[in-house]
């Protein structure tokens, strides 16, 4: 068996053409939720926000500087991606739970 027999066979078995469009697609998704943060949801929230420049907001503690604002908008990015996920796995599985017997 050849080299390249072995390499097409692990990519087969270990499906490494799949995980890699997963990434690119979940790369994708993440820079299209990340526009819908920063250009819909935030403008939205920063008047809401002390200053109402949540990008740059942060808390001095002596020596210590503590960027609230860009995790802010790390925070709502994840929370954003992870209901779109289940939203699509929902409707894409449509299986019900599974209750304990």
């Amino acid at each position: 068996m050849g080299l390249i027999q072995e390499f097409k066979e692990f990519l087969e078995e270990y499906k490494v053409m799949g995980i890699a469009i997963g990434i690119v697609m979940g790369l994708a998704t993440t820079a299209l939720v990340g526009s819908l943060v920063k250009n819909i949801i935030m403008p939205v929230v920063s008047p809401l926000l002390p200053g109402g420049n949540w990008q740059t907001a942060t808390l001095v503690a002596g020596p210590f500087t503590i960027g609230w604002g860009p995790f802010l908008g790390e925070l709502i990015n994840f929370v954003v991606i992870a209901f779109v996920v289940f939203l699509i796995s929902k409707m894409l599985l449509k299986e019900a739970k599974v209750t304990k017997k």
